[in-house]
């Protein structure tokens, strides 16, 4: 089992920045994507960033060039730093350990940490 405990969610307006924090416990696997996803009201659940074992990245377009994933291998924090901050970013986000690597489908979540940006 794998434990994510998020952090550093906030209310921020546009133009911003926020940097999130995913502590993760437990056993993890040798090859492993681990990431974040984000949740909207209303919308789906969609991903956000993620990096690989191997620190390939990868992010979502409408993230590109804005947000910057990064793990601390020592402590297997995961961080997620966030500039330029728009309404859109809105959302409940989780941290999540992907099976084997990014994209191969998500086998725990964390209970998530709320942003708000307001324009």
């Amino acid at each position: 089992q794998v434990q994510l405990v998020e952090s550093g969610g906030d209310s921020v307006q546009a133009g911003g920045s926020l940097r999130l924090s995913c502590a993760a416990s437990g056993h993890l696997p040798d090859l492993y994507g681990m990431g974040w996803n984000r949740q909207a009201p209303g919308k789906e659940r969609e991903g956000v960033a993620c990096i690989d074992t191997d620190g390939s990245t990868k992010y979502a377009d409408s993230v590109k060039g804005r947000f910057t994933i990064s793990k601390d291998n020592t402590d297997n924090t995961l961080y997620l730093q966030m500039n330029s901050l728009s309404p859109e970013d809105t959302a409940l986000y989780f941290c999540a350990v992907e099976r084997e690597r990014c994209g191969g489908g998500v086998d725990y979540y964390g209970q998530g940490t709320q942003v708000t940006v307001s324009s």
